[in-house]
């Protein structure tokens, strides 16, 4: 299961690490998602989530 947010779609993305030459390399960086349960249609389920979709509230999370 690929690492991207249920709720916002935040995903892993690719672009350039630079040295202080310039050189430049192919790099990702990875969204901060963590697996949480959280209501869908009425059920309980475990998707993974962005942090800033809990911190805004965007999600309800369920104990």
């Amino acid at each position: 299961m690929a690492r991207v947010c249920y709720v916002t779609g935040r995903r892993t993305t690719s672009g350039n690490s630079r040295s202080h030459a310039m050189n430049s390399s192919k790099r990702t960086w990875k969204a901060n998602v963590q697996k949480v349960k959280i209501m869908v249609n009425g059920k309980v389920k475990k998707v993974y989530v962005s942090a800033r979709a809990l911190k805004s509230g965007k999600v309800e999370r369920v104990y």
